[in-house]
């Protein structure tokens, strides 16, 4: 018996030590890859400072997600603070204190916006240019046009601390940045008729892909805190969420209201700080699209 009880504790130790190495050598590969180095040439929009711009810029920046993450003002904003240890803190925009964008060149809002790479370089883990890659030159200049000119506001600095799971996942290829989940050989999106059309839904519809995926198949959210709900299906799958809206007006007073048509609620992850602010013509242009989708098996590539 004491012969047994002995090869298992040293078993159970080897199997520690094995489980403790695998995890500080993933740990490691996640830090390196979290550091390594990125460069891309991009041949970015002149950013001018005209009324027009800097409206269309305002619209844009309350509608597409950035208030959710670096808050209305502009100053930066905690949005994931989960008990199991992911932190997500976008950062300060404005010129105040612990700004990220002081000094950025228009190849430097191009790199972040469409790309996922920051000014030095290196990967942005959290920021979605998955869903930017597709803006138009007039919206990305727009975009920077108006950021540029907010008031200074002193902020936080951004934080992403991820716990050591998502680390392994991340080191895995499991759990992609920003600059792995595009495809920089990509042409500029080419402008398309803003109006209540199909093409103009699918421009809108960018901005979704970083919850719901490429095809919009919904699923898990990689990387999410383990509490998030499944993104659901935006296509004509059967199981698919849009069959719920049975039209614009349904699906519109769900986006600014977070509430379905039988009056139950949507779960609070998706951004409706943005998507109340969504114009009617878009709102009603993305309906359109997601309407038309064909069915994709929920959870399909990303």
């Amino acid at each position: 018996m004491k012969r047994w009880l002995r090869r298992t504790l040293w078993a159970g130790a080897a199997l520690a030590a094995t489980a403790a190495a695998l995890i500080a050598g993933g740990t490691q590969m996640a830090e390196r890859k979290m550091n390594r180095p990125l460069t891309l040439e991009v041949a970015s929009p002149a950013i001018v400072q005209d009324a027009a711009s800097i409206e269309r810029g305002r619209y844009l920046f309350a509608s597409r997600g950035c208030v959710d993450c670096h808050g209305a003002n502009g100053a930066g904003r905690t949005f994931i603070d989960d008990a199991n240890g992911l932190l997500v803190r976008g950062p300060n925009l404005t010129p105040g204190a612990n700004s990220v964008v002081v000094g950025y060149r228009s190849a430097d809002w191009d790199r972040v916006v469409r790309h996922g790479i920051k000014r030095d370089g290196r990967p942005a883990l959290i920021m979605p240019s998955e869903d930017y890659n597709r803006f138009t030159d007039q919206d990305l200049a727009a975009l920077a046009a108006y950021v540029q000119q907010l008031p200074a506001l002193d902020g936080e600095p951004g934080i992403v601390r991820l716990p050591v799971l998502v680390k392994l996942l991340y080191a895995a290829g499991v759990v992609k940045d920003a600059y792995e989940k595009i495809d920089h050989t990509l042409p500029v999106q080419t402008p398309v008729a803003e109006g209540v059309n199909v093409a103009h839904g699918a421009y809108v519809a960018n901005m979704c892909m970083g919850c719901h995926g490429e095809k919009l198949a919904g699923g898990k959210i990689p990387g999410a805190p383990p509490d998030w709900p499944a993104a659901s299906n935006l296509t004509s799958a059967p199981e698919g969420a849009m069959h719920r809206y049975l039209s614009a007006q349904q699906f519109r007073q769900m986006l600014t209201t977070g509430t379905r048509p039988d009056g139950s609620a949507v779960s609070t992850v998706m951004p409706f700080g943005s998507l109340k602010s969504m114009s009617e013509t878009d709102a009603d242009a993305l309906y359109l699209y997601l309407k038309a989708l064909p069915p994709v098996p929920t959870g399909s590539k990303r």
